[in-house]
Order: C-alpha cells, then sequence, then structure tokens
C-alpha cells in the first residue's frame, strides 16, 4: 500500500470531497478508506489536515427514523436536566459547572 496523495489547501481535484463537503450533499463516505489528504501549513504549528473521500463511492445519508429520533430527544433531554433542582435547565448544562447555572451561583456563594 503507498502513501495517500497529498494535496495543498484548496487545490483539491474535482470528483473529492471532505465529510463536511460530502454531508452538504447529502452523502456519506460509506465505509470507503481515505483517498488523499489536504494540508495546510501554518507557521508554528504542525499542519492542518483534511482527509478526502471520493464522491462518486460515496452513499446516500440513512434517512431518521423515529427510534432514533427519539433516542436522540432523550439524549438531549438528559443533558439539559440539572442533576441538583431536577429541572429543564433549557439548555445543555455545561459539564465544567456540573449542574444549571443558578445552582452553581447559590453554590459557589455558599
Amino acid at each position: 500500500m503507498g502513501a495517500l496523495p497529498v494535496y495543498r489547501w484548496r487545490l483539491a481535484p474535482d470528483g473529492m470531497a471532505t465529510r463536511r463537503q460530502l454531508r452538504a450533499l447529502g452523502l456519506r463516505p460509506g465505509g470507503q478508506d481515505v483517498a488523499a489528504q489536504l494540508e495546510m501549513f501554518r507557521r508554528r504549528r504542525g499542519p492542518l489536515v483534511a482527509y478526502l473521500y471520493r464522491v462518486d463511492r460515496a452513499k446516500p445519508v440513512r434517512p431518521m427514523t423515529p427510534a432514533r429520533r427519539a433516542a436522540l430527544a432523550k439524549a438531549m433531554a438528559a443533558r439539559r436536566a440539572c442533576p441538583n433542582c431536577h429541572r429543564d435547565a433549557g439548555y445543555c448544562i455545561p459539564r465544567s459547572l456540573g449542574m444549571c447555572v443558578p445552582c452553581s451561583d447559590i453554590e459557589s456563594a455558599a
């Protein structure tokens, strides 16, 4: 197996796309291997790398099923529930706090 072809940023050939570009087209890689990579060189850090996939071998995105939608809704509800006051905060609880902001403010004031 040879090395992957490397292209400079914004100079990828036609027919190749990143995961985000595939998603915007309603596609997914579908199990195919990475075909190439893009690199953008930076001065002080290592290069930014993006992997490319062939568009012609990509598969359509799987449709959202009712069971999958319910599972995602349940997971998001769990992320919004405060473990202290047991209320829906209306936003995802910050992992750094571990509780809703009002409960955090009360605890830090005490």
